[in-house]
């Protein structure tokens, strides 16, 4: 790698016939989405290092990488070995600074909080390399303002990846206007080094994944709520209707209300259109705590373990 010297902040150029290699990540953040994150970058093959700002959601994303890994193995999907070679690629941090330093790769997914994130991304720059790819798991946020707040935008990217992550090959790749081609050609470069398929995309709000999703699940909801049918017939007639893997009612349970309801209202936002905007029946379901799989109830009911119908009525 090489500095650019002409510009007053540090920006990495891979020089001619020399890939950047990817050794070291860090993920901000062990929700749902940062755990899949972290495990399939170990999976990788790279030293991941998982960093989360409280101990006991550090410790649910420890416990959720393990218990899939074990899912595997009671499959026959995975081996012992290779829980234990993955496991080794594994660390798990309570300070930031300590997680980021010498990392290749640095992917935030913290909630979806433009100041947090915007605050998560300047001292992450403050203690990263200046060769290091700094990406956003966002699912609708605008990249460009989270790298704005950086001194570095140029290596600020967006990087959507799809719950559950182990599963899903999708990678969703977000450039914005100050984002370098070198930015852009090294993460699509890690997306294949992690049997993703990558699709690029421009810094519009909702992307093209999240804009379409979130408005079919809020009129599914709306569906719902006008008692059109139950759930789970509304999810079946996606399902074999439109050859849906999955009906867009469990999926909204299986990414999070809550993520799904500030979605719609960052589109509503920044359309300026009140079409997008969350039906009452996803504000009130989030307000009660039923936040969809994570939580053991939402559109359905969870709590057995099992997704069951429930009785949802405005």
């Amino acid at each position: 790698m090489s500095l650019d010297k002409d510009s007053s902040k540090r920006h990495w150029q891979p020089t001619e016939g020399n890939e950047m290699k990817i050794k070291v990540v860090a993920v901000i953040g062990a929700g749902t989405m940062g755990a899949g994150i972290a495990q399939v970058c170990a999976q990788t093959g790279w030293e991941t290092r998982l960093y989360d700002a409280f101990p006991e959601g550090l410790e649910r994303g420890i416990n959720s990488i393990h218990s899939f890994w074990d899912k595997g193995i009671a499959r026959g999907k995975t081996t012992e070995k290779q829980k234990l070679e993955w496991s080794d690629n594994l660390s798990y941090h309570e300070d930031i600074a300590e997680a980021v330093t010498n990392a290749d790769l640095v992917i935030e997914a913290v909630p979806e909080i433009m100041k947090l994130k915007q605050d998560v991304f300047r001292e992450i720059e403050k203690n990263t390399p200046s060769h290091s790819i700094l990406a956003t798991n966002t699912s609708g946020l605008p990249i460009g303002e989270i790298a704005d707040s950086t001194e570095c935008p140029d290596r600020v990217i967006g990087m959507h990846f799809f719950n559950p992550v182990p599963i899903m090959k999708l990678l969703e790749i977000v450039k914005h206007d100050s984002c370098s081609n070198n930015t852009i050609e090294a993460a699509q470069s890690i997306a294949e080094s992690m049997g993703k398929e990558s699709i690029l995309v421009n810094d519009i709000p909702g992307f093209a994944t999240s804009r379409l999703g979130v408005v079919l699940g809020n009129e599914a909801i709306r569906m719902l709520a006008d008692g059109v049918a139950s759930a789970s017939d509304i999810d079946t007639a996606m399902r074999l209707g439109y050859r849906h893997p999955m009906g867009p009612l469990e999926l909204t349970d299986l990414v999070g209300l809550d993520i799904r309801r500030d979605i719609l209202n960052n589109l509503a936002d920044s359309f300026n259109d009140e079409k997008y905007r969350p039906h009452p029946l996803l504000v009130r379901l989030v307000n009660e705590g039923s936040l969809g799989k994570k939580s053991g109830t939402g559109i359905y009911d969870w709590s057995s373990g099992e997704k069951e119908e429930r009785d949802l009525k405005l």
